[in-house]
């Protein structure tokens, strides 16, 4: 029978409570999500758009505290694709944000790996890295996030990136603002310890 053990400073962040953090990155293009709608019988709503693949990239982490079991959310968004630079400058921003240990959940994204990543881990003791299950997005309340912000944004039509920018950060705010909308990304996941 094999027992997988576990480093003694993991075993600490976890008997002392420690933020669990969840993340993921998404992109968000020009190009309008579509959802059902209203409209008059007989007539399609038709939503008009530029043919641009012009897009955002975001990473972004949700975390939940360890007494209080508050939620929190903490974003990053770029006009270019993420990469382990990127990652790197978003856990360093969102470290200075959360006291004690950080237990990170992520998938086994190349941009969560390399010299960069360990380099990170060495610098910051508190900092453990556990990755998800291999194609298991379901287990990621993060995709909860991109879940309500995408649905926020549907049917809309930003003529530009800038206006795109600011659909999203609005979006993302009024997300991070409610308590019920975190915990829901968390509830709609298939994690079976929630």
């Amino acid at each position: 029978m094999e027992t997988e053990t576990m480093a003694p400073d993991k075993k600490n962040a976890i008997r002392l409570g420690a933020h669990i953090a969840f993340i993921d990155e998404s992109g968000f293009l020009l190009i309008p999500p579509v959802r059902k709608t209203w409209g008059p019988r007989g007539q399609t709503p038709i939503v008009r758009h530029l043919q641009k693949h012009d897009r955002i990239s975001i990473i972004s982490a949700l975390t939940i505290s360890p007494r209080r079991i508050r939620f929190g959310l903490y974003y990053s968004l770029h006009e270019k694709n993420i990469h382990r630079a990127e990652v790197c400058q978003f856990l360093r921003h969102f470290l200075k944000h959360l006291r004690g240990s950080v237990i990170v959940l992520w998938d086994n994204a190349l941009i969560h790996k390399g010299e960069p990543i360990r380099t990170l881990c060495s610098r910051y003791q508190r900092l453990h890295l556990e990755p998800l299950p291999p194609y298991a997005p379901e287990l990621n309340p993060d995709e909860g996030v991109w879940a309500q912000a995408k649905y926020s944004l549907a049917n809309g039509r930003p003529d530009t990136i800038d206006e795109l920018w600011f659909q999203l950060i609005d979006s993302l705010e009024n997300l991070k603002a409610s308590q019920r909308n975190l915990r829901a990304c968390l509830h709609q996941s298939d994690l079976p310890f929630f």
